[in-house]
């Protein structure tokens, strides 16, 4: 039950944190880029590294890891707005959210990896 409740507090607080921090880019963003899609998820890939090379207890992964991580990075929003770039025909765009999303996202979560090994 404590498993539970640790994975939806820190879901609670992992999805109004990404709904902030996308408003707050967005909110200066001229571009057709979803960016604060992007930022958020790049963030979130290098902190999940993180956590995971840091070896915490299960607890503790349960709450940050699995329940704020889980809901601060957002792999639905990421699909609907490369749908979205599909339907309006910005190849370029697309691409690059895709690569930026994809390559980015691996190496910062290899970084944050590395880093959380070395603490």
């Amino acid at each position: 039950m404590i498993s539970s409740f640790l994975v939806a507090a820190g879901g609670f607080f992992g999805a109004i944190s990404r709904v902030a921090a996308s408003k707050r880019i967005n909110q200066y963003n001229k571009r057709e880029l979803p960016l604060g899609t992007l930022v958020v998820n790049l963030v979130g890939s290098f902190l999940l590294g993180l956590v995971i090379g840091s070896n915490m207890n299960h607890s503790l992964f349960l709450l940050f890891g699995t329940g704020f991580l889980g809901a601060f990075t957002t792999f639905s929003t990421f699909k609907l707005e490369n749908i979205q770039l599909h339907m309006k025909k910005k190849w370029k765009t697309l691409i690059l959210y895709i690569v930026l999303s994809y390559s980015l996202g691996i190496l910062l979560a290899f970084a944050g990896l590395k880093i959380g090994y070395s603490l």
